[in-house]
């Protein structure tokens, strides 16, 4: 049997959703994590562990749609004041190291070396990115919207315009994006409304391949 929710459930009430919709819990949808770098103004590099994100393109381009960036943080300054940035994507053996940087988001810091990770120069971009990530991806602003009117944050369309990828990774037969060691999602705050009693685990998840649907 189904069940609906158009409106908070009575066990979620009194429930702290840290800004967030209790909606996002009730579905706890997964969504990609990576880490997004920049340099600050003072040259620093920045780094912001994100989520909430799709990837998406057309024969004229590669687009990240970031849609949670927060107007009063490093990230959103220093994406305005450089137009350039790398979307970084840790294996779970790094994952730590990269959510060490909320705690090194000094604007003075070098949040990339304070967290123990190395900081590379970009190809393309006027941003760092870090080493030990799998894949990254330089990208460049296209334009930003606010979802609601007034929002505290905004919804911003990057363009990807380089693909650094570890080469092990590529091949799917040798080793692959997926699994253990591929992409992480979040599992955002995973609530069962039905017999909710105040607690909950965020989880980080990991994909793997299930069905094969032919060639193309």
């Amino acid at each position: 049997m189904k069940r609906e929710y158009s409106t908070i459930p009575d066990s979620m009430s009194e429930m702290e959703t840290y800004g967030f919709s209790w909606m996002e819990f009730v579905t706890a949808i997964p969504s990609p994590l990576f880490v997004v770098t920049t340099y600050k103004s003072n040259g620093k590099p920045n780094a912001c562990l994100q989520s909430w994100a799709c990837f998406n393109g057309s024969p004229n381009g590669f687009y990240a749609i970031l849609s949670s960036v927060n107007k009063s943080g490093h990230l959103y300054h220093s994406i305005r004041e450089t137009n350039e940035a790398v979307i970084n994507f840790p294996s779970l053996e790094f994952y730590d190291k990269c959510s060490d940087t909320i705690a090194n988001n000094g604007f003075d810091n070098d949040e990339i070396a304070l967290s123990g990770l190395t900081s590379e120069k970009a190809s393309i971009v006027n941003a760092p990115m870090i080493k030990e990530c799998f894949l990254n991806l330089e990208c460049r602003y296209l334009w930003e919207r606010e979802i609601v009117e007034g929002s505290s944050h905004v919804l911003m369309c990057l363009e990807i315009v380089n693909i650094c990828a570890e080469e092990k990774y590529l091949d799917e037969v040798v080793h692959g994006r997926y699994g253990e060691e591929g992409y992480l999602y979040n599992i955002h705050y995973p609530v069962n409304p039905e017999n909710f009693n105040g607690r909950s685990h965020d989880w980080i998840g990991t994909l793997k391949k299930s069905k094969d649907m032919g060639e193309y």
